[in-house]
């Protein structure tokens, strides 16, 4: 009896420390997003860099969306955590490099921007090998419960880059910012980040290799092409987004008129993914696709999509967190747009909004892995869409307002609910969404299939976003926030294929 409660206090502490690892590795993939999206574009607006090049940084950010096409190397190569470490210390060595001449931002060099590029291209690494290594080492069961600690660490990891602001103004001399100072901090954590994945426990044991296999793949795409076109369309699809920000910027006479367009931005890249998915599925059925099985660059696209009702479990990708994802872009063009100061803005939607999130994501952990993935979708994702009413609510109730006009307390009140009730309802479908992707993963290609999955998902918010402004602009923001309301329902259709999927694993 003392053995068998021995055992079972081993296994409570295994798993305890498995997930402490999970909040320390999410940390590490939340921080370079936040550097990205926090730290770079205000040191260079603050080194006279125009809003037209500071745009061009979403086009080095197409990394994350693109990571599946190396993602088979982190796979073959395996190491997860050397390939986590890696990442990290040449990111650091960026940040090195960024924080002894920080002033090149502004002097129109061509190296800092190589630099950046590198930086994205290390921290999708850092994502593809970090969620590989995840999805191997956690059971179906933890999936929940990691998936919420994933969350809140991953936001804790941008919020530090947040602060790496804070460290540069409080380094700074006579006003001016100590870009080298949050640079170098910025350096210390990510070297930190590295020595501290290899102390992790170790992956298991990669699978076995098929003899021959690369050989086979290579040549069923010379014999059946198909494989390349569906390829190159998804890839069109999924870089379709730079086409707009680039016409602007290099002044395309033939696509200016377009790039605003509805179609252009949403219909066109959606009909090009899915047509590409769809010869996808053909291919993963045809005559060649046994001899791809095994392949260490295309075999988990057949592994995925020879599954039985694959096409409308991604369609379901697609369109889970669609309502969520229009909305989110717009929510901070609402706050200003009603009166409130970046303080206000930052106090309650970063940091009492980080709090909310945590708590949502650990609520739906635990929700999923008391009930399962496919009841945590449902109805976490039903609390997710009630959010946006919040929002919609709030901007038919809250007026326009000049900046730096004092905003009505009644008016605060309906944006701080509207906002927490976003952050908190936000973790909740989140930590579900991400507990399916995982679950329908094979977790001998584990690396490679998430990386596809997550891009998929990636573009769709995306596009969303960029749908989100148009439609603001079209309607104003209480009309097109309860839209987005009805969007988050289209995906429920395809709950029936989701739990079918969802019994096969």
């Amino acid at each position: 009896m003392q053995s068998t409660n021995q055992a079972a206090r081993e296994t409570r502490w295994g798993a305890r420390r498995l997930m402490a690892w999970v909040a320390i590795l999410y940390f590490s993939e939340g921080l370079p997003l936040g550097l990205f999206y926090d730290l770079f574009p205000v040191n260079l607006r603050q080194a006279g860099v125009g809003p037209a090049e500071i745009g061009l940084l979403s086009l080095i950010g197409l990394a994350w969306t693109v990571k599946f096409l190396w993602a088979p190397l982190v796979d073959a190569w395996r190491g997860h955590r050397w390939w986590i470490a890696g990442a990290n210390w040449g990111m650091a060595a960026v940040l090195v490099a960024l924080a002894l001449n920080p002033q090149a931002l502004g002097q129109g060099a061509t190296w800092p921007w190589v630099l950046l590029t590198a930086f994205t291209v290390l921290s999708a690494t850092n994502d593809i090998a970090t969620d590989g290594y995840t999805i191997e080492l956690l059971s179906k069961g933890q999936y929940g419960i990691a998936n919420g600690l994933r969350i809140g660490f991953y936001r804790v990891g941008m919020l530090a880059a947040g602060g790496l602001l804070v460290v540069a103004g409080a380094m700074g001399e006579a006003g001016q910012p100590s870009w080298s100072a949050a640079y170098g901090m910025g350096a210390v954590l990510m070297l930190i980040n590295g020595l501290a994945v290899l102390l992790a426990p170790r992956q298991p044991a990669a699978p076995t290799k098929v003899e021959g296999a690369s050989a086979r793949e290579w040549q069923a795409l010379r014999e059946q092409p198909l494989w390349l076109l569906a390829l190159g369309l998804v890839l069109m699809g999924l870089l379709w987004p730079v086409l707009g920000p680039l016409a602007k910027w290099l002044q395309w006479e033939a696509l200016l008129p377009y790039s605003s367009t509805w179609w252009f931005k949403g219909a066109v890249p959606v009909s090009l993914m899915l047509t590409g998915a769809g010869l996808m599925v053909r291919a993963a059925r045809g005559p060649q696709a046994h001899a791809m099985a095994d392949g260490p660059v295309f075999g988990a696209w057949v592994s995925l999509l020879a599954r039985p009702g694959m096409l409308p479990v991604l369609i379901f990708i697609l369109l889970f967190k669609l309502g969520d994802a229009a909305m989110g872009f717009m929510v901070k063009p609402f706050w200003v747009d009603s009166g409130f100061t970046p303080a206000q803005i930052g106090l309650v939607s970063v940091n009492v909004g980080l709090g909310l999130s945590i708590v949502g994501g650990l609520i739906g952990g635990w929700y999923v892995d008391r009930l399962g993935i496919f009841k945590g979708l449902w109805v976490l994702g039903l609390a997710q869409a009630l959010s946006n009413l919040g929002y919609a609510l709030a901007a038919w109730y809250v007026p326009h307002a000049a900046p730096g006009t004092a905003v009505e307390p009644g008016y605060q009140v309906a944006v701080y609910f509207a906002s927490g009730l976003e952050s908190l309802t936000g973790g909740l479908g989140t930590g579900a969404f991400m507990a399916f992707l995982m679950g329908i993963t094979d977790k001998q290609r584990g690396t490679t299939e998430y990386a596809i999955l997550s891009s998929i998902f990636a573009f769709s918010r995306a596009v969303a976003g960029w749908a989100g402004g148009l439609g603001v602009e079209q309607m104003g923001y209480a009309a097109f926030f309860f839209l987005t309301f009805w969007l988050s329902f289209p995906a429920y259709v395809l709950l029936p294929a989701v739990r079918r999927m969802l019994e096969r694993e």
